[in-house]
């Protein structure tokens, strides 16, 4: 019943921030998958007998990798297999399914905020024990494995019906497909306080999430409208589709100006929030109020205490260095540890296990805690719930109060999608080149007092990451950051951060790029942005 297939080499499976993501038609060539799949497994050891997790996020080509991946960790070894009904398992949900069972790993397919369907984004990407992504040794190790493999092991036999929960045998392996969204309820139902939140439901607040045809709609549906109260249709586009009805699942303001919109009409929701392909991320809109990914990280842990979960405190922070400093000066007020990590949810697994952090976030509508080892965008979600419940205040209000006592970081990212690679590596360098002369000088009538590449020297496991994006920072605490994305899948993202630190409260109403636009200028006036890329203006501002 064990075959080992004869393969060829491909020389593209380098896995970026979160695991290998590559076109649908790139996965459809042969073994394709079927190599990095057996990659993975050849770079892991002690796994025999042990149990595997694989869910992912119902995209296009995900029950074909399922039925793949189900029959080579039979022939590999693995003693067990636990995987979502109809192939769902949210990213969060997954890493909770990992943890709780202590399972020996998980594979989770997905391409994330991606857009899906048979001509876009899929993906692969293994979670250690602990429940998150791979660190970097693994990914290495993969990646390294990939360019030398000659065969692949699987086993013969029939595909599994992934659309019944129960235990069935596969080659001598068992496979038990299971509820993907009950431990996941459960958990969030442990962590806070659904007896407040639903209250402030049953007496009139609205609220509307908008799961983007994403593997979000079942566990929405399940937590909003059956365990807190809220309306039948409070989901939004609740079931997973393939292509995401056509939907591109990001929760930012370009892809779901739709929520926000009807949050800020005057006879809208009062709370709006959207989630993306996978789950992991977040989108938070109160009326008359957005708030912004690195804002919700630094007010989630300035009111942690209100969630039944973290009402002994929180032991630290940590988040992506392109993330605004918004946190910094929570965790400096609350004497607790703040931790500044390279982009990739994988950097903040060893200090969470550490118990050196609770709460992390990324810039990118991505905020979680160490319930999990990946962000979780309905955690966030839930926890903006539970702070609004107990406060007894619109988020409206919460934002602004906590602008005056910490005063605001104005922040912006710019995206410049689809650049040429080349070019976009050309910008990099050229910029590489100039920051030992940078610090003391001038751009746009500011000054410079430090510039550099990024490098992170972890704590916990003392591996070094370099080259993570390039800073400048000027006097008053503004900065900009270049760095080129790893979550594309075609041509280079060259990303742009740009935050500008305001203490003063009679301040704090300005527009946005109005108050950033000095920085938004230097920024092209050192890197020649327009040059480089050929693009007058960003792809998406969020």
């Amino acid at each position: 019943m064990i075959s080992t297939v004869s393969t060829k080499p491909y020389a593209d499976q380098k896995p970026g921030t979160s695991g290998l993501r590559k076109k649908v038609p790139v996965f459809q060539q042969e073994n394709y998958a079927e190599n990095f799949i057996q990659a993975i497994f050849d770079s892991l050891e002690g796994f025999t007998g042990q149990t595997l997790v694989i869910g992912g996020d119902g995209r296009y080509y995900n029950r074909e990798v399922i039925q793949k991946a189900l029959k080579m960790a039979a022939a590999n070894g693995f003693g067990k297999v636990m995987v979502g009904k109809g192939g769902i398992l949210s990213t969060p949900a997954a890493s909770h399914v990992i943890r709780k069972y202590k399972a020996f790993g998980g594979i989770v397919l997905s391409a994330s905020h991606n857009p899906g369907g048979p001509t876009e984004d899929f993906g692969i990407k293994y979670n250690i024990g602990n429940g998150g992504p791979a660190p970097e040794k693994i990914t290495d190790a993969i990646f390294a494995r990939t360019k030398v493999i000659d065969s692949y092991k699987i086993a013969d036999v029939a595909d599994i019906d992934l659309d019944t929960t129960g235990s069935f045998d596969l080659a001598g392996m068992t496979v038990e497909v299971i509820d993907p969204v009950t431990d996941y309820a459960d958990l969030m139902e442990t962590l806070f306080d659904f007896p407040a939140i639903r209250a402030l439901i049953a007496g009139g607040f609205r609220v509307v999430i908008d799961s983007m045809s994403a593997v979000t709609g079942p566990y929405a549906v399940e937590i909003l409208e059956k365990r807190l109260g809220a309306p039948a249709g409070s989901v939004r586009n609740e079931i997973p589709l393939p292509d995401f009805g056509h939907h591109h699942p990001d929760p930012n303001l370009v892809h779901a100006k739709t929520l926000y919109d009807d949050v800020m009409s005057a006879d809208g929701p009062d709370f709006g929030a959207a989630s993306d392909g996978d789950g992991d991320r977040n989108m938070v809109v109160g009326k008359g109020m957005f708030v912004t990914p690195s804002d919700s990280l630094a007010m989630i842990a300035a009111n942690a205490t209100c969630a039944p979960g973290y009402r002994q405190g929180i032991a630290g922070i940590a988040r992506s260095m392109p993330t605004s400093a918004a946190a910094d000066r929570v965790a400096e007020k609350l004497g607790i540890g703040m931790y500044e990590t390279p982009t990739g949810w994988k950097f903040f697994g060893n200090l969470m296990d550490a118990g050196k952090v609770t709460v992390c976030g990324e810039e990118s509508f991505g905020t979680g805690s160490d319930h999990v080892r990946e962000k979780d965008g309905l955690w966030a979600v839930l926890f903006w719930l539970n702070i609004v419940a107990a406060r007894k205040q619109s988020v409206k209000q919460i934002v602004e109060a906590h602008w005056a006592e910490y005063g605001r970081n104005y922040y912006s990212r710019h995206d410049y999608e689809g650049v040429e690679t080349d070019s976009a590596n050309a910008l990099v360098a050229a910029l590489r080149a100039k920051l030992d002369s940078l610090p003391g000088t001038r751009i746009n009538g500011l000054t410079v007092t430090a510039a550099d590449d990024f490098a992170y020297h972890d704590p916990i496991d003392h591996s070094v990451s370099k080259n993570q994006g390039i800073r400048i920072l000027f006097e008053g605490g503004s900065r900009i950051v270049f760095r080129l994305s790893g979550t594309g899948t075609s041509g280079a993202t060259l990303r742009l951060y740009v935050e500008r630190y305001e203490p003063d409260a009679s301040r704090h109403g300005m527009e946005t790029q109005a108050a950033l636009a000095d920085l938004i200028a230097a920024a092209e006036e050192v890197a020649e942005i327009k040059r480089y890329t050929g693009m007058s203006e960003p792809t998406v501002i969020t």
